[in-house]
């Protein structure tokens, strides 16, 4: 067993980032300036997409995009329940209802087909999640939102630097949007971007993003600028600050080394778990993509022992290895199973996967000799409680 604990995602932060946020501490300009501007020029440049948004968070990007969409009461919107909260939680706060489709058994996308099911006179919009940094099979989402006159949302939270067919998620005709939380691939301590093709909704998200306001706050106040403005719609204040974007700004040019370390430690435990029928290993899609291996979630195939995933990962714990729960699906939830009631037998997949899911140690300053203990760890919990 470990000496030491080993958190299932801890941030690669040096010396850079922690140089650039004292420069913009000292620089006394802390809130929304130049820096963000920086940030978002370099996200929209490594991604290839013509507009950007820079917010505070992802979930902040979602509620705006909806906004921004004119989403209303009546509306529907389809979506994965194997995501985080805010991604339906943002449905239901515009105003619209969530509509749950089933995901696929092996890489816990979104299940194309099971969205045509869904789709119905009210529906307006589809929120694919690319799961643990893998992409959804987009091209028939796009013609499905063609036929339909749908929009596509992307919730890229996972899949900063991921590729769908050649082309990174955020440079396809539809709205990404990124989280840069501090487990995600790059962090800005929290934060989000929404990327676009559409200069007219990004313009709409930049007002709503700050209170409505015609110049935001270093136009206004920096030496070149003028403190006049108007107010141009009532907004909110989800805008990221200089001191975040200042780590972005390092984080940025190491996201494809930081990809490839975690495809590596990604690959040390599919080698290591093969032969193990007590895991459900996380498939690879079938078409041309970049896996950005965001998370690394295998299922517990809980039937072959004899605990249940949540002694699983108390019995990982127990040896020094962390891990994490991505998801419990959304139905499985206390609210949501009162408010939008949804048998299990309406999505097998993702019922099956929720009691069985777990994310194993995954982030770029894993050693090999790290991802050896969590091989032992698991082997170790398997040997011991199969059936």
């Amino acid at each position: 067993m470990r000496d030491t604990f080993l958190p299932f995602s801890t941030p690669s932060l040096g010396d850079e980032e922690i140089n650039e946020v004292v420069d913009s501490l000292r620089s006394g300009w802390i809130t929304t300036g130049p820096k963000v501007k920086r940030f978002e020029d370099a996200f929209k440049a490594y991604v290839g997409a013509p507009f950007a948004v820079p917010l505070s968070s992802a979930t902040a990007g979602l509620h705006l995009t909806l906004l921004a969409l004119k989403i209303k009461e009546g509306d529907e919107i389809i979506t994965t329940p194997m995501t985080f909260a805010s991604t339906v939680s943002m449905i239901i706060l515009a105003g619209a209802t969530p509509v749950l489709a089933d995901i696929e058994p092996g890489t816990l996308n979104i299940d194309v087909a099971k969205v045509a099911e869904k789709i119905t006179p009210a529906t307006r919009a589809v929120i694919p999640v690319h799961f643990a940094g893998q992409s959804c099979d987009l091209d028939p989402l796009f013609a499905l939102a063609r036929q339909h006159n749908l929009t596509i949302i992307e919730d890229a939270a996972h899949a900063a630097g991921t590729e769908y067919k050649g082309r990174k998620i955020g440079s396809l005709d539809s709205i990404s949007i990124f989280s840069f939380h501090p487990n995600k691939n790059i962090t800005t301590g929290e934060g989000g971007m929404v990327c676009t093709l559409d200069e007219t909704l990004a313009e709409e998200i930049s007002l709503l993003k700050f209170h409505g306001m015609s110049r935001e706050a270093w136009k206004r106040f920096a030496a070149s600028g003028t403190p006049n403005y108007d107010i141009m719609l009532p907004g909110y204040k989800y805008n990221m600050m200089d001191i975040q974007a200042a780590i972005g700004l390092h984080q940025l040019p190491r996201l494809d080394g930081f990809i490839d370390r975690r495809k590596e430690i990604a690959e040390l435990y599919n080698t290591a778990f093969a032969d193990l029928a007590e895991l459900a290993l996380p498939a690879y899609a079938p078409y041309q993509q970049r896996h950005a291996w965001h998370l690394y979630t295998p299922l517990v195939r809980t039937e072959l022992l004899t605990i249940d995933r949540d002694r699983f990962m108390a019995e990982l714990k127990n040896l020094n290895i962390g891990s994490g729960l991505h998801y419990k699906a959304i139905h499985h939830h206390s609210w949501y199973r009162e408010n939008l009631p949804v048998a299990d037998t309406e999505l097998p997949n993702a019922s099956y996967a929720s009691d069985r899911i777990l994310s194993l140690p995954l982030f770029p300053g894993m050693s090999d000799n790290d991802a050896n203990d969590v091989i032992a760890a698991v082997t170790d919990v398997i040997t011991r409680f199969r059936r």
